[in-house]
Parts: C-alpha cells; sequence; structure tokens
C-alpha cells in the first residue's frame, strides 16, 4: 500500500500538505524506505562512502541558513543515496554496515562538506501488484538520479544521543523539520519520476572539478572521463544551501466564543 501511494502521486500530496513551502526556504521531498538510523558519525569534511565503492568521486558542499541568512551551527545532516549501481546499502543482503550514508554537523559557519559517489538513477521494486499496475499504464518504474537528506538541528541535551547514531534531514527546536531530496537535472528521469518526488527547485547540477588543492584537501576520489571529447582527470562538485524557517509561536488556544 505505502508503494501505490508512491507510485500514485499520494504520498508527494501528504509531503506538500505536511510541509507547506515557505518564500525563500529549502522545498521539501518524500522520505522513501532507505533510510536507516544506523548510519555512522563521520566528521564535517569526511567520507560517507567506503574505500572502493563503485562509482563516480563526488564532493558535496555548502551551508544551512535561516530565511533571513544567519548560518545554523551544529546542524545534524543525515544523509544518504545509491552507490555507483544505483543500489542502497540495505538492498544488500551480505552487507552488514551503512555505506553511502553518514550524518554529520555543520561549522560554527552553518557549513557542512562530505564525499561520496555520484548517484545514478534506480528502479523501485516492480514484481508485485505495484508493477503490474505500473505495465498496464504503460509507465516505468525509476526514480532520477538523487541524493536526500534528513537535517536535524538538535539541542545541546539532544545531541547526546546521536553521538552513536542523500536524501538530507534537519531538526531543531528553533527551526521547523525538513526532509528533502536534490535531483541530477540531467537524469534520464527527471521529468517523469515514477512517486512525483521531483520539485524543479531541488533539481542541481553536479560540475565537473580538476581542482586539486581542493581535491586534496577532502580526499576526493578523483578518476578518469571523457569531457568535452578530452579525457581529462578529476571528480564531480555540489555545491547547496539548505535555507530552514523558524517555528512560529502557535495562537493562544481559542477559550471561548
Amino acid at each position: 500500500m505505502v508503494l501505490l501511494s508512491d507510485i500514485l502521486g499520494i504520498s508527494a500530496l501528504v509531503d506538500g500538505i505536511s510541509y507547506p513551502h515557505k518564500p525563500g526556504s529549502t522545498e521539501s521531498s518524500i522520505l522513501g524506505p532507505f533510510h536507516d538510523e544506523k548510519a555512522h558519525f563521520i566528521e564535517n569534511g569526511a567520507a560517507i562512502v567506503e574505500d572502493g565503492t563503485y562509482g563516480e568521486g563526488t564532493l558535496v558542499k555548502g551551508q544551512v541558513r535561516s530565511v533571513s541568512g544567519e548560518p545554523v551551527k551544529k546542524a545534524l545532516l543525515d544523509v544518504w543515496g545509491t552507490d555507483g549501481h544505483g543500489v542502497y546499502d540495505l538492498e544488500y543482503a551480505d552487507r552488514d554496515g551503512p555505506n553511502c550514508r553518514g550524518k554529520l554537523y555543520t561549522d560554527d559557519d552553518g557549513r557542512y562538506a562530505f564525499t561520496c559517489v555520484r548517484p545514478i538513477p534506480y528502479p523501485i521494486s516492480n514484481d508485485g501488484p505495484v508493477g503490474e499496475l505500473l505495465r498496464t499504464l504503460n509507465r516505468h518504474w525509476y526514480r532520477p538520479a538523487h541524493m536526500v537528506s534528513l537535517l536535524l538541528i538538535l539541542s545541546r541535551s539532544q545531541r547526546l544521543a546521536f553521538t552513536v547514531r542523500q536524501h538530507f534531514m534537519i531538526l531543531h527546536p528553533d527551526y521547523n523539520n525538513l526532509i528533502t531530496a536534490l535531483y541530477s537535472r540531467d537524469s534520464k528521469y527527471i521529468e517523469s519520476d515514477t512517486v512525483f518526488g521531483v520539485k524543479s527547485s531541488l533539481m542541481v547540477d553536479y560540475k565537473w572539478c580538476e581542482d586539486e588543492a581542493l581535491a586534496e584537501k577532502y580526499g576526493v576520489k578523483t578518476f578518469k572521463k571523457t569531457i568535452d571529447g578530452q579525457e581529462r582527470e578529476g571528480y564531480w562538485l555540489l555545491e547547496f544551501d539548505f535555507v530552514l524557517t523558524e517555528k512560529e509561536v502557535p495562537p493562544p488556544p481559542k477559550l471561548h466564543d
């Protein structure tokens, strides 16, 4: 039933109703089934991917700030995505630990960075009734390449609970929660996401980068790729700022007519 609600657009509708967009802030997106609380904690700027994981090396960085432009420090980013095969770690039967996912805090300027492999499109389950319905409707069962984040901004007392614990998620006593995803603009299925999760403001461009100093700073795994007809060595760079809305004081309860 959950998968059916996804491909009918009900999940996206509920997301839109539950998290209405406010001007100037980052739009939300659906959570999806692959979030895992057991994701490891990493230092800001470190890798969320194991050495040897198949895929193209990528550096993701940016800032978390409020609508008014103030940086949000000590925001906990919970981020996860696929490997270069379009597969999440939870889908591998022989895996017993997290990969292509991690949690990290922003610095005092609200900035974050991590390295990973560039996600690619992947199929949802299509071997049951939902797959039969999609075939009947002559629809595909692919999601465009994306990275999801759960951005968590916690109070000092709350942070202690997360020291052991791409898609992106954020929580904070003073800000509204944000669960969102960043979708690669050049992905094949960007205009026909089978679960209707794509929003134009969440479409991003991965830029080819050959900055050796930046690669050395973050330990990015470079690779060779044909760019404009020439074989080059570099990596992908994705820069994105998340903008949060402050929680509003609820109106006083109505005591009488």
